[in-house]
């Protein structure tokens, strides 16, 4: 009778995942519960793999399994081998049935009842104690079937995550295992570790093995335990120890794997935003990064740097001469160049007083290495030469030189060519008032999201990046914006915008228009004939008394 029950679950499990629709449970729901208390162990066994896949769909349904299921563990985890043993595995009592049981209950949440919840608590405890004890054998057999219970428990924990006491000890216990011989502990040890992380009541034990994580990281093998290792710095990481881990993890990402990379960027770049207190300091990590790992560094990366530096008149002069020291290496990555083109061009005024550093200094750095850059970068750095020639009218013979040669107004590639003649003929035509106007300073950018934790999330999938991340990124970045009230408004951006619009125009790709019913600037009549020899300029839109088009 006992093989009859145990073939039907059996039978009954595989004609569900084959067709769903056509099992229906209904009043045989409580009888196929109730096969946990059978007495005959491999019905047992079949009965919990034919509950846990029905609860998946519908736990409401089976949730009276949970008491039953809490009672057979503690059964189980306080026999000894010698009272199951047609069950017992090399001295562990029934470790796949305890498995099975330890997940089903992972479908649900902590017990309601007091009873069973102590009940279920005092057989964590009993495993994380059995954990502890000298193995009763030498073969694996042993501790893979003990090993494989206990990563079932702390998973159990972790899921519950309401126990602060099985919380540490299991976060102790993990710790033991990041040193252990066998490759496979550590890497579960490293990723139940990554889960504890997040957890208040654990976070802090997870920290105490910083060391032990980043000596993983630093020495291991295998690419995907330190990966892992990767991980688990990121989630450990706060402000008491932000600049440790990503100076470790910028270490590492020097003979890192190259599947690994992208990522570690990414994760280094959102640590320096998400943890920055000293702006310099962020300054100077994303400047490593690039020099570091310029090929994996996304547009995401360098466009935040350049917001963040704009939005933040404190570290406008040290990211100039920061930059501008890093640009004079023999080999410098593009990346370097367009976060160099783009900062002095705004900012280069603020460090023009020192010689070693004076306005033409600055131009013949950056044109030494235009000839070397794609053709997005060069258009950046025709932005910045017009912007020097505000800056400083003395480099305007200079540039206009730069801009009016062949290799410049006579271009294949449409984008740079229109921006030579462009530029060239503002630079000739236009006052000093006009110039000003059409190329004053880039005002601050709005508070919003990083965009490098969404590029992040995207890339590790949607749990990668939990909500209270998400959260931090959107709060922190109204700090590292500088708030959204400084400076001028959305018409002062795009007056400084290129006068024709391309792909390439907005070089950061934050596109903020003027509002349609705008007042013209008193400069607006000169605007118009900038670039028009001849003709009258078209008639403005009508607007009404609301500032909507007629």
């Amino acid at each position: 009778m006992d093989s009859v029950k145990q073939s039907a679950a059996l039978c009954l499990l595989r004609l569900y995942k084959t067709s769903p629709d056509l099992v229906l449970m209904g009043e045989w729901t409580s009888r196929v519960v109730h096969l946990l208390n059978d007495q005959h162990m491999g019905v047992v066994t079949a009965a919990i793999s034919l509950i846990t896949c029905l609860s998946q769909k519908n736990p409401d349904e089976f949730k009276t399994c949970v008491s039953l299921a809490v009672s057979r563990l503690s059964r189980i985890v306080s026999s000894a081998s010698t009272d199951l043993q047609d069950y017992t595995y090399y001295f562990v009592p029934a470790p796949w049935l305890s498995c099975k049981l330890l997940r089903l209950l992972q479908c649900y949440p902590p017990p309601e009842d007091g009873a069973v919840k102590g009940r279920l608590v005092e057989c964590l405890e009993t495993i994380l104690n059995k954990a502890q004890e000298p193995p009763k054998s030498k073969k694996v057999q042993h501790s893979n079937a003990k090993n494989a219970i206990l990563f079932e428990a702390i998973s159990l924990i972790i899921h519950y995550d309401s126990e602060p006491n099985l919380l540490v000890r299991a976060c102790n216990q993990l710790g033991q295992f990041l040193q252990h011989r066998e490759t496979n502990l550590r890497y579960l040890a490293l990723e139940s570790m990554c889960t504890l992380a997040s957890s208040e009541f654990s976070h802090e034990a997870v920290k105490t093995h910083i060391e032990t994580v980043i000596n993983a990281l630093k020495t291991e093998r295998d690419v995907s335990v330190r990966q892992r290792a990767a991980d688990l710095l990121y989630a450990m990481c706060d402000r008491s120890n932000a600049k440790q881990i990503v100076a470790e993890m910028l270490s590492y990402l020097e003979t890192a794997d190259y599947s690994i990379r992208e990522e570690m960027v990414l994760k280094v770049a959102i640590l320096a935003e998400k943890y920055a207190v000293d702006y310099s300091w962020y300054v100077d990590t994303i400047l490593n990064l690039i020099r570091i790992a310029g090929d994996y560094v996304s547009e995401e990366v360098w466009y935040r740097v350049i917001q963040i530096v704009i939005n933040r008149d404190d570290v406008q002069g040290y990211a100039a001469k920061t930059v501008f020291e890093a640009l004079q290496a023999p080999a410098c990555h593009e990346n370097m160049v367009k976060v160099g083109g783009y900062i002095l061009g705004e900012f280069g005024n603020l460090i023009a007083g020192d010689p070693r550093s004076s306005p033409l200094v600055q131009f013949n750095l950056l044109h030494s290495k235009f000839h070397l850059c794609s053709v997005p970068t060069r258009a950046l750095l025709l932005s910045a030469y017009i912007k020097f020639i505000n800056l400083f009218p003395e480099t305007k013979a200079t540039i206009q030189e730069v801009l009016r040669c062949d290799s410049q107004i006579r271009n294949s590639d449409v984008e740079l060519q229109q921006r030579a003649v462009e530029y060239l003929k503002l630079s000739s035509i236009a006052s000093t008032d006009v110039l000003a106007t059409v190329l004053e300073e880039m005002p601050p950018f709005p508070e919003r999201e990083s965009s490098i934790l969404a590029k992040l999330k995207k890339k590790k999938g949607p749990g990668a990046v939990s909500a209270t991340e998400l959260d931090d990124s959107k709060r922190e970045g109204g700090e590292l914006n500088g708030g959204g009230d400084r400076g001028p408004d959305a018409a002062g951006m795009a007056s400084s915008n290129a006068s024709t619009p391309s792909p390439s125009a907005d070089l950061l790709g934050i596109r903020s228009a003027a509002p349609v019913g705008a007042a013209p600037s008193s400069t607006g009549s000169l605007l118009v004939d900038v670039f028009s020899e001849a003709g009258p300029a078209a008639p403005a839109a009508a607007v009404n008394d609301d500032g909507f088009l007629r």
